[in-house]
């Protein structure tokens, strides 16, 4: 398996490997492809060392991927949250963030429905 940035990318063409990294989507891996000049349908295990050595440096030049993507965005929020500001005590809550109704759905932000004690019938004497 090839390693790039951390991540063992599976045997799948190159540009979709690439996604496999957190901070690469299609086009950005796509970008990346291009600029190390191999063909973007070549399978990730048949890359030589020296094209995995190049899409490598194209990646630690150009591009914050992985950890310091991951806790450049954990320190976003956190400012977030420290400032006191609307989006901030949305993450604090654990609400959703950007807008969306939580009459209805936002249960991924949630969490499970609380459940809801069944009312008792009163049987007649």
């Amino acid at each position: 398996m090839t390693r790039i940035a951390g991540v063992d990318l599976p045997n799948k063409p190159i540009w979709v490997a690439l996604t496999y990294i957190h901070g690469i989507g299609k086009s950005t891996s796509r970008q990346i492809v291009q600029k190390a000049a191999i063909d973007s349908q070549i399978r990730a295990n048949d890359l030589t060392e020296g094209q995995v050595a190049t899409i490598r440096k194209i990646i630690d030049e150009s591009y914050e991927v992985e950890g310091d993507l991951r806790k450049e965005v954990q320190m976003n929020i956190k400012s977030l949250i420290d400032i006191g500001c609307y989006r901030g005590l949305r993450h604090r809550k654990g609400l959703p963030v950007r807008g969306q109704r939580t009459h209805t759905n936002a249960r991924t932000r949630k969490g499970r429905r609380p459940p809801i004690a069944a009312k008792r019938k009163v049987l007649p004497k």
